[in-house]
């Protein structure tokens, strides 16, 4: 098996996530896992086979959702070859821009959003190839 991240995304309504990502990327429930009283606990996504978990956030174990921190800890980077699609699609469904969609000189076109929940997510695409010593041409 290869390596990859899977991040986990901490909600306070998991069922919530599941819609806003399927509306804003086009993700994929793969599975999930339910609460007694019906609620999601546990989902796992993927956006065109990139994996990530959405949870319910456990104070007791200090895993919060941005919502009650007041703040986010990390962006979920995504590469698509079209992020402009994927940036209008999110910001439509509901997300709020961060930073507009732009060419950089260090060779990414870059957005980053927040979803409705705090999460930042930074929709980008290589635009330039990198030469052998790290530099973009």
């Amino acid at each position: 098996m290869a390596t990859f991240f899977a991040p986990h995304l901490y909600l306070k309504a998991v069922a919530d996530g599941i819609a806003f990502y399927q509306a804003a990327f086009g993700a994929f429930e793969r599975r999930r896992w339910s609460n007694p009283d019906g609620s999601v606990h546990v989902a796992e996504m993927a956006i065109h086979g990139a994996l990530f978990h959405l949870h319910e956030e456990r104070a007791e174990a200090a895993q919060l959702s941005p919502q009650t921190l007041g703040a986010t800890s990390a962006q979920v980077g995504l590469f698509d070859d079209d992020p402009d699609r994927l940036f209008a699609s999110a910001v439509d469904a509901g997300a709020r821009v961060v930073s507009p969609m732009q060419d950089y000189d260090y060779g990414y076109r870059q957005g980053v959003v927040a979803d409705p929940f705090g999460h930042q997510w930074l929709l980008q695409k290589a635009i330039h190839s990198p030469r052998p010593d790290g530099q973009t041409s």
